[in-house]
């Protein structure tokens, strides 16, 4: 007969679940004739030693969910479904919401039961920062960083692993940024992969986690970062499996102060699906890709559209991300290509799941990738909009790397400000400015298997030699804008230290990795843009107005090449004054008029001439401030004579800032 229905109701979670005296399980599959749990009780492989019984064949209720509680499981056992199809196919499947899945034989691997209370947290002081204060460093896991307990980099040899990026968690935090935003990382098919074409979306990607023989160099690591925060350390045990490993990965970024936001494909799955996969769940024929219970017949990427017309879909994403946020208490999440879905009927979809993991959690950030006619829409709450806190915008993006381009042409090339200026007053959402999600780099653009592949901007900046003094300035010029801007800015993984090479997911090619070695003084160039974007940064959380949304762009000069705006925080003033100037050539003695809000002294906060062969020995700048004193000049009653560097910005402000 089949199992015991004790525990189950309208309410029983999806997937597997522990109760008291052992664990529920429940399915979505309507067309199925037979739904069956086989549990791994020997150790093996389930397929080596499992036959149909009806012991093990779950009830099915009105809706297709099938479901059933099996007494004495505890957390580590190991389970398959066995779905029988309409016509008679059938054959295992994973569970579509399975937490964990066994490390060997995939994607002919077992899922594990999982506890989601059996993991020690040590986060609860820490706080997620407030949207507009967050400084967004986006890495891959598979390529970011890895050494062998020698100090040697390993990065050419194999995947990089989650516990590879707890080793750059002390430099991240020192850099200044506040939330890491790795690429996808559910688990996928294949060892390399970008990570958009998951297909176990409850799973993290198994190739990312550490075997418990290669544990302890990272269990030392581990506890000496926990002491330094007065936490006690971990066992090995504790650190075993992708959950365990990816928790603490989370948990050591908020000691140091430092969220993660997780990215997510809830557009399409795949890039490829196994038999055993969540494609064609409930074993309906093959050939008609909208009979594959999940998804639509439309491709997009490799893969499959979700079906959005589903209510039981639309839950199975819903649901994931509130597991992200529940379970893995990642502080936002960054939903890729939301377009896709809005082009495929899932606006209301996104109205649902942006409220629900508001309701969820109110603080953890929702940002869009979404390019629609009218981006604001992505932003707006209900009616009008979908909901999301922040989107992607391209329009800074874009016209700073239009600059610096025209730039590279050199001191007679024409340069013109006016798109960037119009750009950086570009908002989502009124007195707002902190929704558009502001980056000059990203995965997409410097992909070198991209068809539409960008330069980084030191080589942007100067294609014939990144190196250069041209190359160094104008890069400095670039990220300046980008961090003083208004919005929530992302640097790309290597950004801050002149990378200056295309990226690839593929540890193969080491000649695209990352070079922290230059950064680590191999490159003295790249030791000081490190130097530069970390003070900037710093700068950035000190001063409360480059984080808040008053904005003027008040001086454009292109045939000086210079460029003026005024940030404020609105009802409190703390105003700052950034001035980007790409003239190769030095306004020298005060020479060059700039107005100011208000008179009186400015201090000279920021001077990004100084981390030229730092500290630069032929630094020009304004000896650390101005006096205001000067005639009304771009519309402000007050101003100033400086002293401009070439290719560079400069940051005034009437106090020093925060702590």
């Amino acid at each position: 007969m089949p199992v015991s229905s004790h525990h189950i109701n309208a309410n029983t979670p999806l997937g597997a679940t522990l109760v008291d005296g052992g664990c529920t399980f429940r399915t979505w599959a309507p067309n199925a004739q037979q739904v069956y749990v086989a549990i791994n009780d020997a150790g093996t492989i389930i397929p080596a030693i499992w036959q149909k019984n009806d012991d093990d064949l779950l009830v099915k209720d009105e809706h297709g969910f099938w479901s059933g509680f099996f007494p004495g499981l505890s957390d580590g056992d190991e389970y398959r479904f066995y779905v029988v199809g309409p016509t008679g196919i059938e054959g295992f499947k994973r569970d579509p919401y399975a937490r964990e899945l066994t490390l060997d034989g995939y994607p002919d691997c077992n899922c594990i039961v999982r506890s989601p209370g059996r993991f020690i947290w040590h986060d609860q002081r820490y706080r997620t920062p407030a949207f507009n204060d967050l400084v967004v460093y986006q890495l891959h896991v598979g390529v970011f960083f890895a050494e062998d307990p020698q100090g040697h980099d390993i990065r050419h040899n194999r995947v990089c692993k989650f516990l590879d990026v707890v080793n750059r968690i002390e430099y991240l935090a020192d850099l200044g940024v506040n939330a890491i935003m790795p690429l996808p990382f559910q688990e996928y098919q294949g060892e390399n992969s970008l990570g958009y074409n998951g297909t176990d979306l409850f799973s993290p990607e198994m190739d990312y986690t550490v075997r418990i023989q290669d544990l302890p160099p990272y269990l030392t690591l581990i506890n000496r970062l926990l002491a330094a925060k007065g936490q006690s350390p971990l066992v090995l045990q504790e650190l075993t499996g992708q959950i365990n490993q990816l928790k603490t990965l989370v948990d050591l970024c908020h000691l140091y102060g430092i969220a993660v936001i997780m990215d997510v494909v809830y557009n399409h799955a795949g890039g490829g699906f196994d038999g055993q996969s969540m494609y064609f769940f409930d074993q309906q024929p093959r050939g008609n890709n909208a009979n594959s219970l999940y998804f639509g017949r439309d491709g997009h990427a490799g893969g499959l559209v979700f079906a959005f017309n589903k209510p039981e879909v639309r839950q199975f994403l819903i649901d994931n991300g509130k597991m992200l946020l529940e379970e893995y208490h990642m502080d936002g999440l960054r939903f890729d290509q939301v377009t896709v879905i809005d082009e495929h009927g899932g606006w209301f979809f996104c109205q649902d799941l942006t409220d629900t993991l508001r309701f969820s959690k109110p603080e953890a950030v929702q940002i869009a990738e979404y390019w629609g006619n009218e981006r604001w829409r992505g932003i707006a709450h209900r009616p009008i909009g979908m909901g999301f806190d922040a989107g992607y915008s391209d329009t800074l993006r874009d016209s700073l790397r239009q600059v610096v381009q025209q730039a590279s042409g050199g001191q007679n090339a024409t340069i013109t400000f006016d798109r960037l200026a119009s750009a950086l007053a570009m908002t989502y959402a009124d007195e707002q400015r902190w929704t558009v999600f502001q980056c000059i780099e990203n995965h997409d653009l410097l992909d070198f298997n991209h068809e539409d592949r960008q330069p980084r901007i030191a080589a942007l900046a100067d294609p014939s030699n990144t190196r250069s003094w041209y190359a160094r300035s104008r890069a400095k010029v670039a990220n300046g804008v980008l961090l003083t801007a208004p919005g929530i800015p992302m640097l790309f993984m290597g950004q801050e230290f002149l990378e200056d090479k295309f990226w690839t997911d593929w540890q193969g090619r080491p000649d695209l990795l990352i070079y922290w070695q230059g950064q680590e003084g191999a490159d003295r160039h790249m030791v000081d843009q490190h130097r530069f974007t970390r003070d900037l940064l710093w700068l950035r959380h000190k001063h409360p107005a480059l984080r808040s949304d008053g904005l003027k762009v008040f001086h454009i000069h292109n045939a000086n090449r210079v460029l003026a705006f005024q940030r404020w925080v609105p009802g409190l003033g703390r105003d700052v004054v950034v001035i980007a100037n790409l003239n190769e050539r030095t306004f020298y003695n005060g020479r060059y008029r700039i107005g100011f809000p208000s008179g009186g002294h400015w201090h000279e906060v920021f001077n990004s001439d100084v981390y030229d062969t730092f500290v630069n020995p032929s630094v020009q700048g304004n000896a650390g401030g101005i006096d205001a004193d000067g005639p009304p000049w771009d519309g402000f009653h007050f101003s100033a004579g400086l002293t401009l560097p070439a290719n560079s910005i400069l940051v005034f402000a009437k106090d020093q800032g925060d702590f």
